[in-house]
């Protein structure tokens, strides 16, 4: 009887310190735990400028389930991990990060629940060793994409999760030059189920995920499966000039037949201006949001540029 294939798959920029702990974690767990299975351990590494390579491919010499993808360049989270899973060959895939914030304790789990039938078996943070502000910070994005999206996407979940072959073979029909994976593969619908856990404080190394990156991340996710932005600018847009009408109107009415002598109020005319004038300077913003995602796609750049290939028949 074959055995079934588990593609577990781990980007990294970076991460010397962690991927000997992170391979030792995951071959231990498939040597007791999960016996029965075959497994490869695929790396993508985003153009490390540090000694993460290297050590990479030294396990893989040793170890012919590790398998390497080496990008040309660093091209974001995001980008490598859709890479990652599109290129496994596993009966189901799961990707977990280099520095184990996410606990590759549960992946035994997760395959029960796949084994039980489950095509996505998300792993569901429900508490976070980090600050108070950066907590609420993500709770609050994480209930306005649930709530503003097309689709129904789960809260307090990453791309830490486990997906079948059938959701891989989904994922490979979209044509997206900035993946937003966790999106996508709701987007795919199946039968899913969670596993809360509690996310990690990193032990090693320092994370390289910036304010900006983080923020540019959050924007993705809104503008690929939402268009709340366009909504808000087009509602307060309207709003902004019913008001307008409105004070016209006061304003006329007060001039002519009232008073009949214009409204002194040059300040506020001018601070009026400047109001407006950054309103639309937002909306502009928002909507250059939209073009700027349209142009990357119709140019169809490649996602991601590999390098290398290490242990791939």
């Amino acid at each position: 009887m074959n055995k079934k294939k588990i593609s577990i798959y781990t980007p990294c920029f970076n991460e010397e310190q962690n991927l000997e702990i992170c391979y030792t974690a995951i071959k231990n767990l498939f040597e007791q735990k999960l016996k029965n299975y075959t497994y490869e351990h695929i790396f993508g590494d985003n153009s490390s400028n540090d000694n993460s390579l290297k050590i990479l491919k030294d396990i893989a010499s040793k170890d012919k389930n590790i398998k390497i993808l080496s990008y040309s360049r660093n091209f974001g989270a995001f980008q490598s991990l859709y890479k990652g899973v599109v290129t496994s060959t596993g009966d189901a895939i799961i990707c977990i990060s280099a520095d184990l914030q996410d606990p590759p304790e549960l992946i035994p789990e997760m395959v029960e629940k796949w084994e039980n039938g489950f095509d996505v078996v998300y792993g569901k943070k429900i508490s976070r060793e980090e600050s108070f502000i950066f907590q609420n910070i993500r709770k609050f994005y994480y209930k306005l994409v649930k709530q503003f999206s097309f689709i129904d996407i789960p809260e307090n979940v990453s791309e830490f999760c486990l997906i079948d072959k059938k959701v891989q073979k989904s994922l490979k029909q979209f044509d997206d030059y900035y993946p937003y994976l966790r999106g996508m593969i709701a987007n795919c619908g199946f039968k899913q189920a969670f596993i809360e856990y509690k996310w990690k404080k990193r032990k090693f190394g320092k994370t390289t995920g910036t304010s900006y990156i983080l923020i540019d991340n959050a924007i993705n996710g809104l503008i690929s499966f939402s268009n709340l932005p366009m909504r808000i600018c087009l509602f307060v847009g309207i709003l902004i000039s019913l008001i307008s009408i409105v004070f016209s109107i006061y304003s006329f009415f007060v001039a002519l037949i009232l008073t009949k002598k214009a409204i002194p109020g040059i300040s506020m005319i001018i601070t009026a201006i400047f109001f407006f004038f950054g309103v639309v300077l937002f909306f502009l913003g928002v909507v250059g949001e939209y073009i700027s995602a349209i142009h990357s796609q119709v140019r169809k750049k490649p996602n991601v540029i590999v390098n290398e290939k290490i242990n791939f028949d």
